[in-house]
């Protein structure tokens, strides 16, 4: 957060712009002494208001001027985090939508109102479907998100997937073999890792991100599954102290943890 001693001193700078310029909106701007372009920390302790060159944007957020009221200002200045962050870990609950277009409450509704104005805008990396929980990254990384997305990557995801009747004992063979054709398709799996938890529960590891590929496979071997839980991305696990409806926020060398195969 903003350090204290710099709050009033945001405060007072911002109402100055708006009765300055006399427009209907603003920019939303991050102090230069603690985030650069490149979101790497800059270590200073002191502020020259009037030197625009102490500021920079975090990005092209339009907020208009009327919304500036003493209450929201302190709002702003008291919550505003200058924290850099690569991405956000986030604990999907069941019934929330990862896509924009969708109806129903979204995955960027329990989000700050604040990190949902930035430009570009945040993404999830992925998604998840309404009916299934657990880990989902949110980013506004293009680059990050395509990455861990691309085919070519084969990025491991983890599921944790509750059945509705018992396992036969030859799920796991099938899944590894890579020769499993899920129906209105015409090309194979890929190899998958099954491990069995109990007689009704399994962890299942893909590397692809095909249409509700994990309840699609155990539907090709006679089975339903009734709940279904992302543990894990790559190198990168869902937290265990993470509520859903929670997030973090990750820095750029935790984010990369996500390419490591856990």
């Amino acid at each position: 957060h903003l350090p204290s001693a710099h709050r009033d001193e945001l405060r007072a700078a911002m109402q100055k712009t708006l009765e300055k310029d006399k427009k209907d909106v603003c920019y939303l701007f991050a102090l230069q002494p603690f985030v650069d372009h490149e979101r790497t920390p800059i270590e200073h302790t002191t502020v020259d208001w009037d030197d625009t060159s102490a500021f920079v944007p975090v990005a092209n957020v339009r907020i208009p001027a009327q919304t500036f009221t003493s209450e929201a200002q302190d709002t702003f200045c008291d919550d505003m985090s200058f924290t850099p962050w690569h991405a956000l870990p986030e604990h999907k609950p069941l019934g929330v939508v990862c896509s924009h277009k969708e109806d129903g409450e979204k995955i960027y509704d329990l989000l700050p109102r604040r990190w949902r104005l930035r430009d570009p805008a945040l993404s999830t990396v992925g998604r998840l479907d309404k009916d299934t929980s657990g880990l989902i990254l949110i980013t506004d990384d293009g680059d990050f998100l395509h990455r861990v997305i691309s085919p070519k990557r084969h990025v491991p995801k983890t599921y944790l997937a509750k059945l509705d009747r018992p396992l036969t004992g030859s799920e796991a063979g099938i899944f590894a073999a890579g020769t499993l054709m899920l129906e209105g398709e015409e090309k194979p799996l890929l190899p998958a890792r099954l491990e069995v938890v109990d007689d009704r529960t399994a962890r299942l590891t893909i590397t692809e991100g095909r249409y509700h590929q994990v309840r699609r496979m155990f539907a090709a071997v006679g089975n339903h599954v009734v709940d279904l839980h992302r543990e894990r991305i790559g190198g990168l696990a869902l937290p265990s102290d993470l509520e859903p409806g929670q997030h973090r926020i990750l820095p750029a060398a935790e984010a990369e943890k996500v390419f490591v195969d856990g």
